[in-house]
């Protein structure tokens, strides 16, 4: 077994280790740091097929924002564990039946899978090593080439997208601002025209005397 292999099979294992634990852990907490883990086992899958960016896109967007900031929100929020589980008996029957139809719905879809010829003629002829496969390995990396395609074909779906990230952010700002009264504001235009008389003042101290 390779070196590859091994870390496939470690990363794969610990990925559904980790999505098994988030729905089986009771502790909220600990259903994040599952989540976590699961999201860097993810993430070394990625590296292992070649997509470093979304590798890096997993660890910095979801661990390093999303499943941080829900930790510090379940750790925050102040839950009654008691009080959620006493309507578990009365949600029972609706959840086990949902939980059934999805069930079957995916077991229906494994059944019924169907390769495509040229799925089938690639199992039936292996397909060639890595140093056959590499054409140019001075050429762009995964990232630079992720970078030529938005900044050149889609130069202006990236724009139209940061512009309404831009909005977006712009309306949550308004919408979370509240004036209050007896709060102290930074005057930009008064701190920069600010001469030097207005900060700055000489007096003259007289030995063993201080200020009054």
């Amino acid at each position: 077994m390779t070196l590859a292999a091994l870390a496939f099979w470690i990363f794969a294992a610990a990925a559904i280790a980790s999505g098994l634990m988030v729905v089986a852990s009771k502790n909220p907490v600990h259903s994040v740091l599952f989540l976590i883990s699961a999201f860097i086992a993810a993430a070394g899958l990625f590296v292992l097929m070649g997509a470093e960016y979304l590798a890096m896109v997993l660890i910095v967007v979801y661990v390093g924002a999303v499943a941080v900031l829900f930790l510090f929100v379940v750790m925050m929020l102040d839950v009654d564990f008691v009080e959620l589980k006493q309507g578990f008996l009365q949600y029972l029957p609706i959840g086990g039946a949902i939980a059934t139809l999805v069930v079957v719905e995916l077991l229906m879809v494994v059944f019924v899978w169907a390769f495509p010829d040229d799925v089938e003629l690639a199992l039936a002829h292996p397909a060639p090593t890595a140093a056959q496969t590499v054409t140019d390995p001075n050429g762009p990396t995964n990232i630079e080439a992720l970078g030529l395609i938005l900044y050149t074909d889609y130069i202006h779906y990236f724009q139209i997208a940061g512009i309404i990230l831009l909005v977006a952010m712009i309306g949550a700002i308004i919408l979370t601002f509240r004036t209050r009264d007896g709060i102290k504001k930074q005057d930009v235009m008064a701190q920069i025209g600010r001469k030097r008389e207005e900060g700055v003042e000489l007096v003259d101290i007289g030995s063993g005397q201080g200020l009054s």
